[in-house]
């Protein structure tokens, strides 16, 4: 195990009971959501945050992978498409001065890596006063009501 976020994922998984409270980051987004965002924004071929289990396209980065520390415009351009993704909202975490979690990080790596080119959507709740909401977003389209997220596949 890499990381401490992922050793406390880990051990989250593995025990044989569970309390919505330790859901935490790992909510999952419903297939009528990503499909019919996918219909608007994809065809979506990188799904930038996932548990493995919960992965909405074939090529994805776990924790483990930590997306943060890749070039997602160059996996893109291999891919031809565009990417998902529906982000932690942990506290910042760091593993060896690279940051992990965090959406402050997560939205300037998304920034960083719109500018090298590339399509990117997220999922993220409509919290404009935040320091990382994504002002420099080409596009911002809100969704009525409440998302309804599916528990875990471990849960």
């Amino acid at each position: 195990m890499s990381n401490k976020y992922c050793q406390e994922l880990v051990e989250l998984r593995n025990k044989p009971a569970h309390e919505l409270k330790e859901v935490g980051d790992q909510w999952r987004t419903p297939d009528n959501i990503f499909w019919g965002i996918n219909t608007l924004f994809g065809p979506f071929v990188l799904d930038l945050f996932t548990d493995g289990d919960n992965a909405k396209c074939a090529a994805y980065y776990t924790a483990e992978d930590n997306a943060l520390a890749h070039d997602w415009s160059e996996r893109l351009a291999e891919l031809k498409g565009a990417a998902f993704g529906n982000p932690p909202y942990s506290r910042a975490s760091q593993h060896e001065g690279q940051y992990i979690t965090g959406m402050r990080y997560i939205m300037k790596h998304a920034s960083a890596m719109r500018d090298k080119g590339g399509r990117y959507v997220f999922l993220i709740k409509a919290a404009t006063s935040e320091v990382w909401w994504p002002e420099d977003a080409d596009h911002i389209a809100f969704i009525r009501g409440r998302i309804g997220f599916e528990l875990p596949a471990w849960f």
